[in-house]
């Protein structure tokens, strides 16, 4: 049978064995009036009066957007949030872009996220972790954090936070108080959070957020900068708005992760031989770094010595920024990974991730399919491959009689969970 994977902005059609299980999220459908729907939330919000009569017009707005890793559909929500706000003069008004640890987008990327009208109405500008006189302290967190925040965003009477809510692979879900930490924090509060015991923790998982150390921190921080207004959105697989959770920042967020978890979450019976699983597609897939999630979500369900098959198109590659290509190559092994990240008396830039690969090699075997050059992807302990048909039919047949084959097309959308 043919399946489309998500991959890039166009998909990528494959053929599998017909007996293949195929793991797809619950489509929810799109809401019909996107507008009204965030609307009627803006109004109505959770926990919180309503966001246009709470506002004043002298007041100074901070209004935190998702950095273009993330398929948030800023311009449809911030168009609306910000008509809510017209009350409020342009210049008391500062939309911030939430890289954490990424790069800053250009000019031309901000435009393709905001659209032209809103990028030339508001001040945009992007936060920027390391940035020593831009932070200002706010306490210390109970993991023993000393915890600095943008004071741009400190200094708001009104604290936004927009994004969307998905399954995360160590932070339990995107969204909420992610935004404040990791959007809104300092360089090294973002490396403490993510310290390789902080990531070992089994708790720091998918869809987990009692007792999981990474989300307990974001949500100590968000706790310690003030009331903050959350306007998040869940999506399907088309990209359309399918619930708006608006409101104080907990209660929207802890509303729309359940809401996540009921469409994502999808139990199989038995572990499986392989595995083919793609990164969602643009924007997700756009570097290597980031297609580690949907190695992670395959890596759940396969069996010890297995084999996953990656699509993701990195046309951004495995980035050129932070430390992730120079981590993969500074050892030979995947065990030797781990040993050498366990050591590390400091936490370097995305060694969180490094530290997840190193985990699910482990285990067992990834083939990558994309548009690295072959020396790209054997440089991250990967196996390239051009032809994921073939690959996995030459692994079933390795695999032996009654091998089976699981194909995940939305990768990290769909959260696997054996028995």
């Amino acid at each position: 049978m043919r399946i489309t994977l998500e991959y890039g902005r166009t998909g990528l059609p494959v053929d599998v064995p017909d007996g293949a299980t195929v793991l797809e999220a619950r489509q929810a459908p799109g809401l019909p009036d996107e507008a009204a729907a965030l609307r009627v939330a803006l109004r109505a919000p959770l926990g919180a009066a309503p966001l246009a009569g709470s506002v004043r017009a002298a007041d100074r707005v901070a209004i935190v957007f998702p950095d273009i890793t993330r398929p948030m559909p800023r311009q449809r929500v911030l168009s609306v949030l910000l008509d809510e706000l017209r009350h409020v003069p342009h210049q008391n008004i500062t939309l911030i872009n939430a890289v954490g640890t990424h790069r800053p987008n250009t000019r031309e990327e901000l435009e393709a996220m905001l659209g032209r009208e809103i990028l030339d109405a508001y001040r945009v500008v992007q936060h920027d972790p390391r940035a020593e006189a831009a932070m200002r302290p706010v306490g210390i967190s109970s993991f023993g954090n000393p915890v600095r925040v943008n004071a741009g965003f400190l200094d708001a009477e009104v604290k936004i936070l927009t994004g969307f809510i998905e399954p995360h692979f160590f932070a339990g879900f995107s969204g909420g108080p992610k935004a404040v930490l990791l959007g809104m924090a300092a360089f090294d509060n973002i490396l403490r959070n993510h310290s390789a015991a902080m990531i070992a923790n089994p708790l720091a998982t998918y869809a987990s957020t009692d007792g999981n150390p990474i989300y307990e921190e974001m949500k100590q921080i968000a706790e310690m900068v003030g009331p903050c207004f959350a306007l998040n959105v869940t999506l399907n697989r088309a990209r359309q708005i399918t619930g708006v959770f608006a409101g104080d920042v907990f209660q929207a967020h802890r509303r729309g992760a359940d809401f996540a978890r009921s469409v994502s979450l999808q139990k199989v019976e038995a572990p499986f031989d392989v595995v083919v699983t793609t990164n969602s597609g643009f924007p997700l897939d756009l570097n290597l770094y980031q297609a580690v999630k949907g190695m992670d979500t395959a890596a759940r369900i396969v069996k010890p010595g297995g084999a996953v098959v990656m699509a993701a198109e990195c046309s951004h590659g495995v980035p050129p920024e932070g430390n992730f290509r120079e981590l993969l190559r500074a050892r030979c092994s995947p065990r030797e990974l781990l040993e050498m990240i366990e050591r590390f008396e400091t936490p370097i830039q995305d060694q969180w991730q490094v530290q997840i690969l190193a985990r699910i090699l482990m285990r067992t075997r990834v083939y990558f399919y994309s548009s690295l050059p072959e020396e790209e992807v054997r440089g991250a302990h990967l196996i390239p491959t051009r032809n994921i048909a073939e690959t996995v039919q030459s692994l079933l047949a390795s695999a032996g009689a009654g091998a089976r084959l699981a194909v995940i097309p939305e990768g990290p959308q769909v959260i696997p969970c054996l028995p």
